[in-house]
């Protein structure tokens, strides 16, 4: 009989709290539970002990939820994907045999497995335009990319750049290209008072090559070989980024070749990112 006492005046309380509240501020729903000891209705919960004393206190459940800034920034965003490239090479053309003698596309195939990307940004910032819901992103970082060749023989030589396929006894070989990159996106957050929302992102970047490099693993040993190998210095990109509550997608696609010269290349790179937004 007292806890059904206790139900109703709970009940009662809460929807004369609830009346005289602004429907738009309402956070808590109004769920009923009773144990031995307390009985919760929605955000209120009743604490009862031995001495019949009633001890009454407010609880909300916000951990998913957040105020919107009209700027906010996120330093060291880490991108973890896959790296690959569309070739549209002619490769019977002059151009092309004499940067890559006997060179084919199967020549230039990648290990899809083996290819990755890495980015890491060194920060983000999002500028509100619209209600928190249309947003401006931009920020600053290094776009890493490692393409493994199928055909290991894939030699790269400098001054001027040839490309034969000629190595022996190779295991493993790499060539390496990194970018200082500056992408601006319009983000649309579906979500704006969610930690982890929805919404998607899509825009450009510019990226400049600052390291480039072909590694390679003959009889057990590593060779390393630095040269810009006529790789294009400047990289523009179309990018997208896709959030799915707590997973949160990239993807980027470059609007230029990757060459300066002979080959017909345009990278693009998917994975995950890890984003605090």
């Amino acid at each position: 009989m007292k806890r059904m006492l206790l139900a109703a005046l709970a009940m009662g309380t809460t929807l004369s709290a609830l009346a005289q509240t602004d429907s738009t501020a309402r956070t808590d729903s109004a769920v009923i539970s009773t144990s031995a000891d307390t009985i919760r209705v929605g955000g209120l919960v009743i604490v009862r002990n031995g001495k019949s004393d009633r001890n009454i206190t407010w609880s909300s459940s916000r951990n998913n939820r957040r105020t919107p800034k009209n700027l906010s920034s996120n330093w060291f965003i880490l991108d973890l994907g896959f790296s690959n490239y569309n070739d549209a090479t002619n490769y019977g053309s002059a151009g092309a045999q004499a940067f890559a003698p006997g060179g084919t596309k199967e020549g230039f195939k990648l290990r899809t497995g083996k290819s990755v990307n890495v980015n890491l940004w060194i920060f983000m910032q999002k500028l509100n335009l619209a209600k928190h819901r249309l947003n401006l992103k931009y920020g600053i970082g290094l776009e890493l990319n490692n393409y493994h060749f199928d055909d290991e023989r894939v030699h790269f030589y400098e001054d001027p750049t040839v490309v034969r396929f000629d190595y022996d006894r190779v295991s493993k070989n790499k060539l390496a290209a990194d970018y200082v990159t500056v992408p601006v996106m319009l983000n649309f957050d579906f979500t704006p008072g969610r930690r982890k929302g929805f919404g998607f992102s899509a825009g450009v970047s510019a990226g400049y090559l600052y390291s480039s490099r072909q590694k390679v693993k003959i009889a057990g040993k590593k060779d390393k070989t630095h040269d810009n190998f006529d790789l294009e210095p400047w990289k523009l990109s179309w990018i997208g980024e896709l959030n799915l509550g707590p997973v949160r997608l990239y993807g980027s696609y470059a609007m230029n070749n990757m060459w300066s010269r002979g080959l017909d290349q345009k990278p693009y790179n998917v994975g995950i990112r890890l984003s605090h937004w």
